[in-house]
């Protein structure tokens, strides 16, 4: 099975713009991950044990969930830097 991956149409999906050149060199390194990659597809693994889980580690190591009262919402309004109907208005970061 032989993958391929078109460099210059990711490029352009990512809105990089590459030299000719760079897209050769782009395109020889992918083809030489997936080769690799197909390489590793065909090692035989099936008498490799699966990695067993250590029971010495602690399960959990987080604390456990309790439900208890949440700040007042003018002292969370208070420190927000713009605020309306109760709500904290952020800048808008995603075009």
């Amino acid at each position: 099975m032989k993958s391929s991956i078109d460099v210059a149409y990711v490029a352009g999906l990512a809105r990089l713009e590459l030299s000719e050149q760079e897209t050769e060199t782009f395109q020889k390194q992918i083809a030489g991950i997936l080769d690799y990659v197909e390489a590793l597809q065909q090692i035989d693994v099936s008498s490799v044990p699966d990695t067993p889980i250590d029971p010495n580690l602690p399960t959990n190591v987080l604390r456990e969930d309790t439900q208890r009262e949440s700040l007042p919402v003018e002292s969370v309004l208070r420190n927000a830097p713009k605020s309306a109907n109760h709500l904290v208005i952020m800048p808008k970061i995603v075009e």
